[in-house]
């Protein structure tokens, strides 16, 4: 039962173990015993903060909702007196100190030309552990950087005397208008990148007319995002299937509710793949006298933050829960993560709306091919199987991964997208630069559309045809570049945007 009165930081401080364990979150006491103990994505990082206030770590990795969504009612042991609660005094070390320097020194949004800059910049002003995670991907990360290659073998062929005073790149999504044929896609742990996390793309994405989808695994809540919404923005939500049904169920027909407009489910994850940089990151971030065995009855500190948040993911989803979501929602129905014509025409079949061709930019499994390949892929077989042409608006597709550049968008768009997702780019824009940097980017791929769509001779999405790209060596795979030390050493490659001097005062 509850307590009616504020509970004292001493009486909090008592349970401390995990027998009994109670945390301070946002002056708020949790019984979290059992929590530890179960499948809530996260839970056993607070364990080092039994019996004292932790938010500052909790915030980061989870939506404030969550720990009150997962924990019975009676596991809500009620407030804190704040005045008794025994301060946690922060030790800045001389790491943070030199990265709020670099902070400072950041180069001014004018100077970023290009999405590849936001990357740079991120890197540098990230802490340690949020770029591990945001840009780590699977085993020795050749599809990670084969998905952006991947583009590099699709070339255009340009139509020339064409009245392109006036170009418009604005299109439809599922029925929606967007400003441009991309969306916001789904990322995880926003708030390791900026304070406002995922929020900073709601509210961009309201200025320049993109749809943003709400992931699952966001640092804020889907009702934070939604409220955060302008009047009448579109928003999707992508879904990693629980394993209990029932709060597969509660979130999908809230999400409805809440006037949700599409839901991509998430098919390539029945296991997360092995992200070492993060999973290293977060080994040697330890102590390791505390790293046991998974299973052995201690806490296994060495998967990284990916595995820490998402233990709940069901392994057993298949083509029979489909049923299962048509029975529980009207929202058109997308597999986020398909990777072959098969299961594409399948997915076409059983009379859903469409796929995200999609590699988990680079995250799961290493050598699926790129999103931008399998669209070529899917394109023909789905017109010689069930006559289809794309774009297609009974069935939509969709491509995410690698996209750095409009023309990316466009290669895709030409060869029968409805539009491309991007992720990383816009984590990495708020990271550097919060809202504003998300803001910049929309601005950058604004300007790239409106020039290459004139350079190209396509007035509108509709004379953006296949006709305008050669893939024909869309299949052909280069791991690595050959090293050419004589052209290596003559050739200045490009610089990107470059911190300021810096004049520590350390």
């Amino acid at each position: 039962m509850a307590h009616r009165k504020p509970l004292t930081g001493k009486e909090v401080a008592l349970h401390n173990s995990r027998e009994s364990c109670w945390i301070i979150v946002h002056g708020n006491v949790y019984d979290v015993t059992d929590f530890l103990d179960g499948e809530t994505g996260g839970s056993k990082i607070i364990l080092k903060y039994a019996g004292k206030d932790a938010t500052k770590e909790y915030e980061p990795i989870h939506p404030p909702d969550a720990i009150t969504t997962n924990l019975k009612p009676e596991k809500h042991l009620g407030p804190v007196d704040p005045g008794t609660v025994e301060k946690i005094e922060e030790v800045i070390t001389a790491e943070e100190r030199a990265r709020q320097v670099r902070i400072a020194a950041r180069p001014h949004l004018s100077e970023i030309l290009n999405l590849h800059d936001f990357e740079a910049i991120a890197r540098t002003v990230l802490p340690e552990k949020a770029w591990a995670y945001y840009s780590s991907a699977a085993d020795d990360e050749i599809t990670i950087r084969e998905n952006h290659c991947a583009f590099h073998r699709v070339w255009f062929r340009p139509r020339i005397l064409r009245d392109v005073t006036k170009v418009d790149w604005s299109t439809t999504i599922l029925g929606h208008k967007s400003s441009m044929p991309l969306y916001i896609s789904a990322t995880a742990l926003g708030k390791l990148g900026h304070p406002d996390g995922e929020l900073t793309l709601t509210r961009a994405a309201a200025k320049h007319g993109i749809i943003q989808m709400i992931p699952t695994l966001a640092s804020c809540s889907f009702d934070e995002m939604v409220d955060a919404a302008a009047p009448g923005q579109v928003q999707f939500l992508q879904l990693y299937v629980n394993k209990d049904r029932g709060v597969t169920k509660r979130i999908v027909q809230h999400a409805e509710k809440r006037g949700i407009k599409g839901l991509f489910i998430t098919v390539d994850a029945p296991q997360l793949g092995r992200r070492e940089k993060d999973m290293r990151q977060k080994f040697e971030a330890e102590d390791p006298s505390e790293v046991k065995q998974a299973g052995q009855g201690g806490v296994d500190r060495s998967q990284g933050a990916a595995r820490a948040i998402s233990s709940f993911i069901d392994p057993g989803l298949n083509w029979s829960d489909m049923n299962f979501f048509k029975s529980i929602t009207n929202m058109p129905l997308i597999l986020k993560g398909v990777q072959c014509w098969e299961d594409a025409l399948e997915a076409y079949d059983m009379g859903l709306a469409g796929v995200v061709l999609s590699n988990h930019g680079g995250r799961q499994l290493e050598f699926a091919r790129s999103g931008i390949e399998v669209l070529v892929e899917v394109v023909d077989k789905l017109k010689e199987k069930r006559g289809l042409n794309f774009p297609n608006e009974k069935f939509q597709l969709f491509v995410d991964g690698g996209v750095r550049r409009a023309t990316d968008v466009i290669k895709a768009v030409a060869l029968g997208a409805t539009a491309v997702g991007l992720g990383r780019p816009f984590i990495y824009a708020f990271s550097s630069h919060g809202q504003e940097g998300v803001e910049r980017a929309l601005q950058i791929l604004h300007d790239e559309f409106e020039m290459n769509m004139r350079l190209l001779g396509a007035r509108n999405i509709k004379e953006i045809v296949p006709e305008m790209v050669d893939a024909s060596n869309i299949h052909l795979h280069t791991v690595s570049v050959p090293n050419d030390n004589l052209y290596d050493t003559n050739y200045e490659r490009l610089q990107g945007a470059r911190i300021r001097e810096i004049r520590s005062k350390l």
